[in-house]
């Protein structure tokens, strides 16, 4: 999905596509159904767009028929909302049921290892977040938060933080591998960060910033960053240079420069296409190839995204 309605890019698989990393803790955890494997067989469709990290789990954007059905226990939680309308929701677990309305602005929780009879009688869009335990526990370990708590059932929950942070993923995903993969990274941190501070059993309470990166540490961090090789700058490449967590270093860096590390790259990115547009005769495609684009389509809505002018328009009207 790209531009306004787009999330992710297709999958090329031709089957659907495991979550990456979904290893299970116990022999309980083993049986589950991987969370994106469960969803197809109860949506009876695939994805339209869905991007995973072996690091982090997997987002999916789909797009389904009315349903009926039981969602069996899966391996992972399931986090979701929804991009526009509004759609009666009914769910039952054992002898709760639950009735609300998805709509943009709030949230629904499968936790990982649940299972519960869904009715929702009309076609309907959703953004979804698989997201492994072992990340809710590293988060709170590394936050240093006051629970780590599994996560409680929600059923059309309003949480328009979290909503927000899930439908974000449509306008930050710019067609560059490398963007694509930092940014889901973020993502899935600044997630599981909120989840534990508003859907755990008890609140999470994370610690304050102390600091920024110290001048040594933030010029390493750059230098990584700026790199035009194929040096590796995943969230876990930059935070063990720093000798910090991924979420510390998150914190610090955005302290240090006032930018988040995929902002901040992002930003590069930019500068770097402004100025082989305006002092070199390469083409637009060889740009958004060296740049690191899927697609010369990529690097237009991107840097129009950011400019407001196609990279052509503002070749010509700064030469």
């Amino acid at each position: 999905m790209t531009g306004s309605t787009a999330l992710m890019r297709n999958p090329s698989h031709k089957g659907l596509p495991a979550v990456p990393g979904a290893q299970p803790d116990d022999s309980a955890t083993s049986e589950r159904r991987a969370a994106d494997a469960e969803m197809a067989r109860v949506l009876k469709t695939r994805p339209l767009r869905m991007a995973s990290d072996s690091q982090s789990g997997a987002i999916a954007y789909w797009k389904h028929e009315a349903l009926h059905d039981v969602v069996e226990p899966m391996a992972d939680h399931v986090i979701m909302t929804y991009p526009a309308g509004s759609q009666a929701l009914e769910r039952r677990t054992g002898k709760t049921a639950a009735i609300s309305t998805a709509r943009p602005g709030v949230v629904t929780i499968i936790p990982a290892g649940s299972t519960s009879r869904w009715d929702i009688h009309r076609p309907m869009h959703v953004v979804q977040l698989y997201l492994p335990q072992r990340t809710l526990l590293r988060i709170a370990n590394e936050a240093n938060t006051a629970s780590s708590d599994d996560l409680q059932e929600r059923t059309g929950h309003p949480d328009a933080i979290t909503s927000r942070l899930l439908l974000s993923a449509a306008d930050a995903l710019d067609g560059s591998a490398t963007l694509d993969t930092l940014f889901r990274q973020q993502l899935t941190d600044l997630l599981a960060t909120r989840l534990l501070a508003a859907h755990a059993g008890v609140p999470a309470t994370p610690q304050p910033i102390i600091g920024g990166l110290s001048p040594s540490v933030l010029r390493r961090a750059i230098e990584r960053l700026r790199s035009d090789s194929d040096a590796d700058v995943s969230l876990s490449a930059l935070a063990c240079d720093a000798g910090l967590s991924r979420f510390h270093f998150c914190r610090s860096f955005k302290e240090s420069t006032g930018l988040s590390p995929h902002a901040w790259l992002r930003q590069h990115r930019l500068e770097q296409a402004m100025n082989m547009l305006r002092d070199s005769d390469e083409s637009v495609v060889s740009i958004a190839a060296a740049l690191g684009y899927a697609s010369q389509t990529a690097f237009a809505a991107a840097f129009k995204k950011l400019t407001g002018e196609t990279p052509s328009d503002w070749r010509r009207r700064v030469r």
